[in-house]
């Protein structure tokens, strides 16, 4: 009995011990998935928006223009490093999230100059 006493104490205590590695994974779940979704689609549409808009009368809105796809085009690019992290099971670096966050900000701040003049006849 003593026997099997220690026997059990030792494999109960090694199992403890010597847990399985947990691998993290960023995956998510539906809620994650579809919100990213929504974020690669809504930066899309305004990357084709601000393509659209005219520039022919204003260097101003045209030098904005530029600016804002620049900035767009930065955040496009942490975003598929984000993605082909998770993709590839790796955790996803700060540095794209940054890039993600500081492109979606000069974009913004570039449209944010563009003013209109209202001409009263």
């Amino acid at each position: 009995m003593a026997r099997f006493f220690i026997t059990l104490l030792s494999a109960a205590l090694m199992a403890y011990l010597l847990p399985p590695p947990l691998h993290s994974r960023q995956i998510g779940d539906i809620a994650c998935n579809v919100a990213r979704l929504k974020t690669v689609s809504s930066l899309a549409a305004t990357k084709s928006a601000v393509n659209k808009i005219d520039t022919s009368n204003s260097t101003d809105a045209a030098t904005a223009v530029t600016d804002a796809q620049t900035g767009l085009d930065s955040a496009s690019a942490g975003i598929k490093t984000i993605a082909t992290s998770l993709l590839t099971g790796q955790t996803a670096p700060a540095d794209a999230r940054d890039q993600v966050k500081n492109g979606l900000l000069a974009a913004q701040t570039a449209l944010n100059g563009i003013t209109t003049q209202v001409v009263s006849l």
